[in-house]
């Protein structure tokens, strides 16, 4: 399938200086995302932004429920929120438009999500098998072509016109390879509720939202310089060709995508084509995706299909709607868009796993953060009156888990608990309770995984 060009903007380009650092190849992602948002949503409301693939009217509404237009009125009330939570386990192993298998002891279908169960990972290896890997569908995934698709790389920020790549223009590039977990900003979500008795939208993830691949592509930047990247570029934002995101009341979205700050495409963003050493398959991208490591998984944009690359600040939903922190504790504004992601441990246990009181057994699990690399994983099997060191069986690297084991020897039959917690390179270590939001996202807390000893 060739995506259709993009027409180019007419929007005056920004007069503004942006708040973003000068972007090289080199640079690191912007210290202070929120402070870049505040000053892209100001030069939106003064005209010198652009909300790309959505009518003004539905932007304006967008904002209105975010919080984010302060001053300016919405236009016929708020947006409701198009992600409902879904049952646990709606319809065991078939989602609607996923493509490959879901067996039962593998998955928790969840609408047109495939959320991975944690045990399964157990007979995997730091890596997870495409067979393993959960899949987050907005829609339903596309069958693409590998030999007629085409990257189409437009916008008012490059120095000519549209630039198409095909797949195999793409492999003649320098290729880069990187191990990097993506976890949806949701996972853990429904934890808010079992552990801390709140109420959140959204898919009930528990913690099988995510996984870990070796993935090979080439880096945006080179794309991106290949295009003819103009010196005042702001913004870069990818889109998918799965099918436009409809909204419960109808409000038609377009196509997933989400900008990223120009120093962050130059930093680290791969356009990957391969997987574990095998082309993407087709619920993971194929044949082209973005990778954004130690983002949020909406920025790793699947089935990528073209890139607008602006001079005038970018929103869309996925950065407006969604993908902020909004509620108690939070500015009525919400947060600036999410970027990073938080810091997590799991056990590869199954819910109420049984344990034989008397025995020694070993614990297994894994632990990442979006922040830093994991530094130490500690286990309690007492409620946390007294933590120990686990043996990490990796090494701890920036956006990619270690996995981890530790003996124990219950006596007191009963039900208890396990805990986990993990603490990384930037001094982060994980809470008991995550402050509450209203969409649930990047939940934090220590997990009780409740155990019975028999």
């Amino acid at each position: 399938m060739t995506p259709s060009t993009p027409s180019t903007p007419t929007t005056p380009k920004t007069t503004g200086a942006l708040a973003t650092p000068t972007a090289t190849a080199n640079s690191a992602e912007p210290l202070d995302e929120a402070a870049y948002d505040r000053r892209r949503l100001r030069q939106w409301f003064a005209g010198e932004a652009r909300a790309a693939g959505v009518a003004r009217r539905d932007v304006l509404r967008l904002a209105g429920v975010a919080g984010l237009a302060a001053t300016v009125p919405t236009l016929g009330g708020g947006l409701p929120h198009a992600h409902a939570v879904t049952p646990p386990g709606s319809a065991p192993g078939i989602a609607p438009g996923i493509v490959k298998p879901l067996p039962d002891d593998v998955f928790t279908v969840r609408g047109t999500n495939a959320e991975t169960r944690f045990e399964a990972l157990a007979a995997t290896g730091h890596l997870t098998p495409a067979s393993h890997f959960f899949v987050r569908n907005h829609t339903t995934t596309p069958r693409l072509d590998a030999d007629t698709w085409r990257l189409t790389v437009w916008g008012d920020g490059l120095t000519g016109g549209a630039r198409e790549f095909t797949l195999a223009e793409l492999k003649r590039l320098p290729s880069t390879s990187r191990t990097a977990f993506v976890e949806c900003a949701g996972n853990g979500r429904g934890l808010f509720t079992t552990q801390q008795g709140q109420q959140v939208s959204g898919t009930a993830w528990t913690l099988g939202a995510v996984g870990q691949a070796h993935w090979r592509g080439v880096r945006l930047a080179d794309v991106l310089r290949r295009a003819g990247l103009a010196r005042h570029a702001v913004d870069v934002m990818p889109r998918g060709l799965d099918d436009d995101y409809i909204t419960a009341d109808g409000t038609r979205l377009g196509r997933v995508r989400r900008p990223l700050p120009l120093a962050k495409a130059l930093d680290d963003v791969l356009l990957a084509y391969e997987m574990n050493g095998e082309p993407l398959p087709p619920d993971h991208g194929h044949p082209v995706r973005v990778v954004v490591p130690s983002w949020i998984g909406i920025a790793s944009v699947k089935w990528v299909g073209d890139i607008e690359v602006s001079a005038t600040p970018l929103f869309s939903p996925w950065n407006t709607d969604f993908y902020r922190l909004f509620g108690p504790g939070h500015s009525p504004r919400g947060s600036g868009p999410l970027t990073r992601q938080t810091l997590k441990s799991a056990f590869e246990l199954p819910w109420n796993a049984h344990f034989e009181a008397g025995f020694r057994h070993r614990l297994t699990g894994r632990s990442w953060s979006g922040g830093g690399a994991v530094d130490r994983v500690e286990v309690s099997t007492d409620h946390g009156g007294t933590w120990h060191r686990v043996r990490l069986h990796d090494v701890p690297r920036h956006g990619s888990w270690v996995r981890w084991s530790a003996d124990w020897h219950p006596r007191a039959p009963g039900p208890t608990v396990l805990l986990a917690r993990t603490t990384d390179t930037t001094g982060r270590t994980q809470q008991a309770t995550t402050a509450h939001n209203t969409q649930g996202y990047l939940f934090d807390a220590v997990v009780r995984h409740p155990v019975t000893v028999g």
